[in-house]
């Protein structure tokens, strides 16, 4: 597959996963991961997954973490509210709130959620989307062509069914 910039695939069980580097760090594309669940509408898992407590603790201890302009006040917000069956968040919402540097949401054909490696490990968690196996990373630039196989994966999430290894 052809790649531009930044951009590459992995190939994790027969489904493509976009990702890209962003700032020196790997950004995943979660809507790609999501579609294994809900292959029509891939952004309602995503919210699923952002509107639950477990979530808005871990992206809240990840940007405080990560992020020195990570606006904690409005976190609060979100904190106090998750899990509530009137809850109800988007990446979009979420970034523009708190100054959130682990997620980016663009608009669009080409658009969707991407995550922080460290993210969409945890997302990939999530309901088991990806069980354990071999996966491949594709990245067919045309100055970089490399094309590599992953075994299992590694312990990055709180889940053993994570959905690959990540070799940079």
């Amino acid at each position: 597959m052809k790649t531009k910039g930044n951009k590459g695939q992995l190939l994790v069980q027969d489904t493509v996963i976009t990702f890209t580097r962003i700032a020196q760090a790997e950004f995943i594309s979660l809507t790609d991961i999501a579609r294994v669940k809900n292959a029509s509408e891939p952004k309602d898992v995503v919210k699923n997954w952002l509107r639950t407590r477990s979530t808005i603790d871990f992206l809240g201890l990840w940007e405080r973490i990560n992020n020195p302009d990570f606006k904690g006040v409005e976190f609060d917000s979100f904190k106090n509210q998750a899990g509530s069956n009137s809850f109800t968040l988007s990446a979009s919402k979420w970034i523009e709130a708190t100054g959130a540097i682990g997620l980016r949401s663009t608009a669009g054909r080409t658009g969707g959620t991407y995550a922080h490696k460290d993210i969409a490990f945890e997302f990939a968690s999530f309901d088991h989307s990806f069980e354990s196996g071999k996966s491949e990373r594709r990245n067919d630039s045309p100055t970089n062509p490399t094309k590599r196989k992953i075994d299992g994966p590694e312990q990055h999430c709180h889940s053993p069914n994570a959905v690959v290894a990540w070799q940079p």
